[in-house]
């Protein structure tokens, strides 16, 4: 009898490149399986896996602390950003007030609570006002008024001058000068209760769907694009290119020393109450 499986991801153009081998059949499950993929916003993936909703997900870093009881991290899949991720931005009238070390009156637009990007700025700043805001409503947020300045993720990081924004704070150069390591932004995560052996033929399958959207790039390509809100293809390829490299093949031992250490950092700094102690899983063919 075959077993349906719910991988998620988020519907943006690197999980979708990540994803294509798999999405469109180049690439063999375990025997035994079969594939319902479902797509949603990463903060959305992020409760699903507080319920153990899909097999496999895509979720932010910062999100795992609270579904680790339930989830492995694979190897494979992480969303790693060296020297580069998450900005605020603002207008540019508005610069010289993101300048300041006192950020307790700026509101600023989040993409979610359990974001890595949201994390990641509290490290940065301890006080700010949230206002959280679906990740492709941020520039809206900020034009209007609503938010002082947005914390922009996805292509919006490459997108934002054109649209008239100023670059305040680069939080993945930030990160890297504190720590020498990249930005473990995102994971892909598979439920324990699949086992062992099951979790580690998915993280190969998942690397040859990777591979294999290489090998047919154009036609990736273009299937991704389908995911990038009006992105051109020269923007969509250099996302890709920034979100789905050698880190998400396998992302090694610096990519787990980095989700230990935002992990540590976190909890040094109160906003993790307890240690985590993450397990991966590596791929077998």
């Amino acid at each position: 009898m075959t077993k349906t499986l719910t991988i998620a991801h988020s519907p943006d153009p690197d999980d979708a490149f990540m994803f294509f081998g798999l999405s469109q059949g180049g690439v063999p499950l375990p025997e035994g399986f079969c594939i319902k993929h479902v797509l949603k916003d990463i903060q959305r993936l992020n409760r699903d896996a507080r319920t153990g909703k899909h097999h496999v997900t895509a979720i932010s870093t910062a999100a795992f602390p609270s579904v680790a009881d339930r989830y492995w991290i694979l190897s494979v899949g992480a969303s790693i950003g060296r020297k580069y991720g998450p900005i605020v931005v603002c207008r540019p009238e508005r610069r010289r007030r993101f300048e300041s070390a006192d950020w307790s009156s700026l509101r600023v637009a989040i993409p979610g609570e359990q974001t890595t990007a949201y994390l990641l700025l509290r490290l940065y700043r301890k006080k700010f006002i949230p206002v959280v805001t679906p990740f492709d409503k941020v520039f809206q947020a900020v034009s209007s008024g609503k938010a002082d300045g947005g914390l922009v993720i996805h292509e919006g990081q490459l997108t934002y001058k054109r649209q008239g924004f100023f670059r305040a704070v680069d939080l993945g150069a930030w990160w890297f000068r504190r720590t020498g390591l990249p930005i473990p932004l995102g994971l892909d995560v598979v439920r324990k209760d699949l086992g062992r052996r099951t979790a580690e033929e998915l993280a190969g399958a998942l690397v040859r769907s990777i591979r294999y959207a290489y090998r047919h790039k154009a036609a990736a390509l273009r299937y991704s694009l389908k995911f990038g809100r009006g992105i051109d293809a020269r923007v969509g390829e250099k996302f890709v290119r920034n979100y789905v490299n050698r880190d998400t093949l396998d992302m090694g031992p610096e990519g787990e020393r980095a989700i230990r250490k935002l992990f540590s950092e976190a909890r040094r700094s109160g906003l993790l109450p307890e240690r985590v102690r993450p397990e991966i899983i590596r791929p077998v063919y």
